[in-house]
C-alpha cells in the first residue's frame, strides 16, 4: 500500500515538474528576448530546441514524462494554428500560389523518392532485399511524404510492406525527420532570406499578404492585457474543441487531417470577422504556444533510442528524399518566382505533417504562410495513398 502511494506521488510531481518546465520556460526566454536583443536575434526557438535536446538526452525524461511531452505537443500546436490565423489577412491570400507550391512540392518529391529507388537499388539486392520489397519502400515514403505519418501506415498495408521494414523505415525516418526540422528551426531563415528577395511588389497582391506582424502598443493596464490574451485563448480553446467533437461524428480514418480542416476552416471564417480579426495579442499567444509545442518536441527526441546499425542505406535513402526535396522545391521556386516563404511552408508541411507549419511561420515572422502551408499539407493527405500505391505499382514493373 505504501508503495503504491509512492507511486502515485512520484507520478503527480512528474506532472507538476513537466508542466512547469514545457509552460514556464518558454514564457522566461520570451520575456528575456524582451530585454536583451541578442535572444531574440539567435531566436528562442533555437534557444528551446538546444534546452530540449539537452533535458532530453542526459537520462532524466522518462517514458511518462516522455507521453506528457507528447500530449502537450499535440494539444499546444492545435490551439496555436487558430490563435495565429485569427490576425491574418486573407482577402490578400492567392491560391493559385499555393497551388503552384504544392505541385513543385510534389513532384520534388516524386522525383527524389524515384530518383532515390534506382540510386541505392543494388545495395537493397546485396543487403537481401528484393526489387519489389524495395519498391514497397519507396511507396512508404512516397506516402509519408505526400501524406504525413498518417499515410504510413495505410499505404504500407495496401502494398503489402514486411513487418520487418515498416520498423526500419519508421525508425530511420524519425531520425531523418527530427534531423530536417532542426536544421529547418536553425537554417531555414537564413537559407531562405539569402535565396528569396522580400522585397512587396505593389501589383502582386500575394506579396502584400507576407508581412511581418506589427507590434502591438503595450500601454494597456497588465490586467487588462492579459485578459485579452484569455479571451483569445478561450476562443482557440472553442474552435479546437468544436473541431474535435466534429471529427468524431465524420466517418473517417485520418482523423488528425479533419481535426486540421475543421480547425483551419473555423479560424479562418471567424478571421473576417472584425472584433475576431482585431483581437489584440492572439499572434503572440499562439507564437508561445509553437515555442511550448518546439520545446515539448526536443525533449522527446532521445538519440540513445534512435540507434539503428542495420541497413544504413535505407538512413541514407531516406535522407536522400528528405534533404533532395528542399533542394528540387528550392530550385524550381526559384525558377517560377514562387515565394521563398511558402515555399519552405510546403516542404515542412509535406516532410512532417501540416501542424509544423505554425513553427515555420514563427521562424520567418511570416504569419501568412500558415493557412497557404496547412493547405498544401492537407492536399497531400489527400493524395498521398494514391501516389504511394501507384509508385509502387511503377516500380515494381521496372523489375
Amino acid at each position: 500500500m505504501q508503495s503504491f502511494d509512492s507511486d502515485i506521488k512520484m507520478t503527480v510531481i512528474t506532472y507538476i515538474l513537466c508542466i512547469l518546465y514545457l509552460f514556464s520556460l518558454p514564457l522566461l526566454v520570451m520575456l528575456a528576448a524582451k530585454k536583451w536583443p541578442i535572444i531574440e536575434k539567435i531566436s528562442p526557438m533555437v534557444i528551446l530546441y538546444i534546452i530540449g535536446l539537452i533535458v532530453g538526452n542526459v537520462g532524466i525524461v522518462g517514458e511518462l514524462a516522455k507521453n506528457i511531452c507528447k500530449n502537450v505537443s499535440n494539444v499546444t500546436v492545435l490551439l496555436s494554428i487558430p490563435l495565429m490565423l485569427l490576425s491574418c489577412d486573407f482577402r490578400k491570400w492567392s491560391a493559385k500560389t499555393a497551388l503552384k507550391a504544392f505541385l513543385v512540392g510534389l513532384f520534388s518529391i516524386l522525383a527524389v523518392t524515384i530518383g532515390g529507388f534506382f540510386i541505392f537499388h543494388s545495395q537493397a539486392l546485396s543487403a537481401g532485399i528484393g526489387h519489389e520489397d524495395f519498391a514497397r519502400i519507396s511507396a512508404a515514403m512516397t506516402g509519408i511524404y505526400t501524406g504525413g505519418i498518417p499515410n504510413f501506415a495505410p499505404v504500407a498495408k495496401a502494398v503489402q510492406l514486411p513487418d520487418h521494414l515498416f520498423l526500419l523505415v519508421s525508425g530511420y525516418d524519425l531520425v531523418v525527420t527530427s534531423l530536417y526540422l532542426l536544421f529547418i528551426v536553425f537554417f531555414g531563415k537564413r537559407i531562405i532570406r539569402l535565396l528569396f528577395s522580400k522585397k512587396v511588389s505593389e501589383n502582386n497582391p500575394t506579396d502584400n499578404a507576407y508581412e511581418e506582424p506589427s507590434p502591438t502598443p503595450e500601454n494597456k493596464p497588465f490586467v487588462k492585457r492579459l485578459l485579452i490574451r484569455a479571451l483569445g485563448i478561450g476562443i482557440a480553446v472553442i474552435i479546437v474543441a468544436i473541431s474535435y467533437l466534429l471529427s468524431l461524428v465524420i466517418p473517417l480514418e485520418n482523423n488528425t487531417a479533419v481535426i486540421i480542416i475543421l480547425i483551419t476552416t473555423l479560424s479562418l471564417a471567424l478571421s473576417f470577422w472584425e472584433p475576431a480579426h482585431k483581437l489584440e495579442h492572439t499572434f503572440d499567444s499562439g507564437l508561445y504556444f509553437v515555442y511550448v509545442f518546439c520545446l515539448a518536441v526536443a525533449t522527446m527526441v532521445n538519440v540513445h533510442d534512435l540507434e539503428f546499425s542495420k541497413y544504413l542505406f535505407i538512413l541514407f535513402y531516406i535522407a536522400f528524399a528528405v534533404f533532395g526535396s528542399l533542394l528540387l522545391q528550392l530550385l524550381f521556386a526559384k525558377l517560377f518566382k514562387i515565394d521563398g516563404d511558402l515555399t519552405l511552408a510546403a516542404s515542412i508541411s509535406l516532410i512532417n505533417s501540416p501542424p509544423f507549419v505554425p513553427m515555420v511561420a514563427a521562424i520567418l515572422k511570416n504569419k501568412s504562410v500558415i493557412l497557404p502551408g496547412i493547405a498544401i499539407g492537407l492536399l497531400g493527405y489527400a493524395v498521398g495513398n494514391y501516389l504511394g500505391i501507384g509508385i509502387f505499382m511503377l516500380l515494381a514493373a521496372l523489375g
